[in-house]
């Protein structure tokens, strides 16, 4: 996964208070943002072969699980946070790998709706430290397009949970799938090109509920990329501000 760092955050500087400096004590510590992008591709990667290769339900259930987990490390700077990561991951993967093994004791209700929590926590957290980063760095860069990859990763769950609910709430016009029920790929499929706001029109909603997850998920993924660029450019600005030279002394 790599070697863990004190802190996401950068080291504040020499004058940041006592209780500022608190928050990077002995025994709090997580991975850097670039181990979580790193199995978030990887996830991305595999995703088309899964269905197509042997075993390969358990290999897209073993890359959730590494991108969980690399989650949890992501934000788990402070003890009190990684307790709760912690505690939000493990219903998500005990229901995960349950509904892997058996599946008819585990629905696969319980993950979706976990796994959405669980999603939402991390991408909180890793939003409150973009906008508090000092400084625009790998870490800054890497944990903002892990947001906007796991944003596309939260509404997967909200829309396979729709369709499990009602199973027209998706219509797939197009495609080997066309008149099927929305699946897990397709869900994810359906998840990203809403987020980019690209629309082929193969898979559409259909029921009210699925539509409003469609324009929130749009909307999100607009107003996302317009703040972590803007968020972007002050920081660095700011950063590369020159320094005025002191004024002269007066001479009397």
């Amino acid at each position: 996964m790599g070697t863990p760092t004190p802190d996401l955050i950068s080291p504040p500087s020499p004058d940041v208070s006592p209780r500022r400096k608190a928050v990077s004590r002995p025994g709090a510590f997580r991975f850097s943002a670039v181990e979580l992008l790193v199995a978030i591709a990887l996830l991305f990667l595999a995703t088309p072969f899964v269905e197509d290769l042997p075993r390969g339900d358990l290999l897209e259930v073993a890359l959730m699980s590494v991108v969980m987990v690399s989650a949890v490390l992501a934000v788990g700077g402070q003890r009190r946070t990684l307790i709760v990561a912690i505690v939000l991951l493990v219903p998500a993967l005990a229901a995960k790998w349950g509904n892997h093994v058996w599946p008819d004791v585990f629905p696969s209700e319980i993950f979706l709706v976990s796994g959405m929590v669980f999603f939402m926590f991390v991408i909180a957290r890793l939003l409150r430290f973009i906008l508090r980063a000092p400084r625009v760095d790998a870490n800054v860069l890497c944990a903002g397009i892990s947001v906007y990859l796991m944003l596309g990763l939260l509404w997967i769950p909200a829309y396979l949970l729709v369709a499990r609910i009602s199973p027209g709430a998706f219509s797939l016009a197009a495609g080997p799938d066309a008149g099927h029920p929305l699946d897990a790929f397709n869900a994810f499929y359906f998840s990203f090109i809403t987020l980019c706001t690209v629309g082929y029109g193969d898979i559409y909603p259909v029921s009210k509920v699925a539509r409003m997850l469609a324009v929130v998920e749009a909307i999100t993924g607009l107003f996302y990329m317009a703040v972590f660029i803007s968020r972007l450019v002050a920081v660095y600005s700011t950063t590369q501000a020159p320094v005025e030279d002191p004024p002269p002394p007066s001479q009397n």
